[in-house]
């Protein structure tokens, strides 16, 4: 028999237009004599739909998009679609099968993830029942993403009758997900003896990003079937009267041109499905900006992206060079306004207040403040989303100014570490030359003062990136961090900064998460509190 795999790009809320994609993926799939077509997890609604499906006219519309999908499809394909069902029993993460004009059985979803960026079980009620249908001769199980996750449903499922597992997914990316889930997949084959059909979806939404990634897994732990990441498009398997399995065989990419790829992702999915007209974004001739431009005219092509450059009286020369070079290389819209006579209003309405005091970092931050001013404006104007360009170990440190460089709309780097954004540039780089060189060798800078370089502040960034990623990403104690070979002066100097920088990283833009655990949906600390770490003087 033939399965198709729906891997698509739907929205969260738009149940009209989800309905038709989904409407024409199974006419499609019809078409190329598919038997069966499996479609994400929640594809009626998108996922997460978060608090939405807490309301009444939500999941009513839901339904009734559900059975008017049921009699519109084609009644000979057996098709699964995901969507809230509100019951007498509770609220459930569902699927159902859509057959002859008719939701023929509806499977509710068991293990509700309640960690990292899901908590499913503050929203919905946990099915307890497994839902097993036939379908060209064989007989299918359901189970829902986190299903799979744990150790139950699979075998619920080898219980009564399913022959192969069939697991619709909402499953976002990070680095390095797609081997946890083929680790977990080998513990379900292993556990029910069934090979697995897990399909994902595809796009971003808000602060994460879906990949797809879609495989098949043999009753043997093997890889059946890879479909590529990133794309969405219907893909067909084959499986035989004994449950083999076969497909696409795609080779998956570097975890460079995976990143590359989900922030490309974000960016175009935030900029189109919230309707903005096109992005603009400070270029300051440093790396940050660089990568992000690049980012922002992959995503969007450059007739959509407005590059500004403000320089002021620390902006060296080759930094203006070099990034009208970059805007020429990209072909982008390209403007220079001088912060300076803005600024200089500034000092002079502040001078009576700030008489007799020294310079300090107020005025560096007045520079970025009278950046980000500049660069709202021309959103309100023109109806564009501003890019803000900080990294991932600047959002840690505090190494930011509120409503300057942080003011904007979406933070396309907030989850890439300083250390990966070089990586990220070269890679760009190996692909057309569109980053000038010189922004990649030179030291980064904040150009607010004389002379200045990010390490004045920081530590070096891959010494920086690694205790950041040990204390944020881990939850790893000062011994622990310093046990690894690092001082422990300088430990306690990064975890002093993470922590009081808290307030800051709560007014944030949302930004894609592409590491296990980003500020925002994963990482959950209090802003007023006394705690310190044992060793971690206040």
């Amino acid at each position: 028999m033939k399965l198709g795999l729906a891997q698509l790009n739907l929205t969260v809320g738009d149940i009209v237009g989800n309905s038709a994609m989904l409407l024409q993926a199974a006419h499609d799939a019809h078409a190329a004599g598919a038997d069966l077509l499996l479609t994400p997890e929640m594809s009626i609604c998108g996922y997460p739909a978060e608090d939405l499906v807490l309301r009444r006219d939500f999941c009513d519309a839901c339904q009734r998009a559900l059975h008017t999908l049921a009699q519109a499809a084609p009644p000979e394909l057996a098709l699964i679609v995901g969507f809230p069902e509100r019951t007498e029993l509770g609220l459930f993460n569902a699927a159902a099968l859509i057959r002859n004009g008719q939701v023929e059985a509806i499977y509710r979803k068991h293990h509700l993830p309640n960690h990292s960026v899901f908590d499913e079980k503050r929203i919905f009620d946990s099915g307890c029942t497994a839902c097993v249908f036939e379908c060209g001769g064989l007989r299918f199980g359901l189970n829902i993403c986190g299903d799979i996750w744990d150790p139950g449903p699979a075998a619920w499922a080898a219980a009564a009758g399913a022959q192969c597992l069939l697991v619709p997914n909402a499953s976002p990316y990070h680095l390095n997900k797609q081997a946890a889930r083929y680790r977990v997949a080998e513990a379900r084959v292993d556990e029910a003896g069934l090979p697995i059909i897990y399909l994902n979806l595809v796009g971003g939404q808000d602060e994460l990003v879906f990949d797809g990634a879609s495989f098949a897994m043999d009753k043997f732990g093997q890889i059946a079937a890879q479909c590529p990441a990133w794309q969405a498009d219907l893909y067909y398997l084959e499986i035989d009267d004994h449950g083999v399995v076969s497909g696409p065989a795609v080779e998956l990419q570097s975890s460079e041109a995976d990143v590359y790829a989900a922030l490309t992702l974000a960016v175009r999915d935030y900029t189109n499905k919230n309707g903005f007209k096109g992005v603009h974004l400070g270029l300051s001739g440093g790396i940050d900006s660089a990568l992000t431009l690049a980012l922002a005219v992959d995503a969007l092509g450059a007739d959509k992206v407005h590059a500004v450059m403000m320089p002021s009286e620390f902006t060296a020369d080759m930094s203006v060079e070099d990034a009208r070079d970059m805007a020429r290389r990209l072909s982008v819209r390209y403007s220079e306004i001088a912060i300076k006579p803005v600024y200089d209003a500034f000092v002079a309405q502040l001078a009576g207040e700030f008489a007799g005091l020294p310079l300090d970092v107020t005025e560096e931050n007045l520079q970025a403040r009278t950046r980000g001013t500049l660069l709202m404006a021309l959103s309100n104007k023109f109806g564009s989303l501003v890019l803000t360009t900080g990294n991932k170990s600047e959002m840690a440190t505090g190494y930011a100014t509120l409503y300057g460089d942080m003011a904007g709309g979406f933070a396309v780097l907030k989850d890439v570490p300083k250390t990966l954004v070089y990586r990220l540039a070269n890679y760009r780089n190996s692909l057309s030359a569109v980053i000038p060189q010189r922004i990649i060798d030179r030291p980064p800078s904040a150009e607010l003062r004389a002379n200045q370089t990010d390490q004045d502040s920081l530590p070096p960034y891959d010494e920086l990136d690694a205790i950041l990623a040990a204390y944020v990403e881990r939850d790893l104690s000062l011994n622990e961090i310093v046990a690894q070979g690092y001082r422990v002066d300088t430990v306690v100097r990064v975890m002093r900064l993470v922590d009081r920088a808290e307030y800051k990283r709560r007014q944030t833009p949302p930004g894609p998460r592409i590491t296990s655990r980003n500020f925002g949906k994963d990482r959950r600390y209090p802003i007023t509190c006394k705690y310190r770490p044992e060793g971690v003087l206040p």
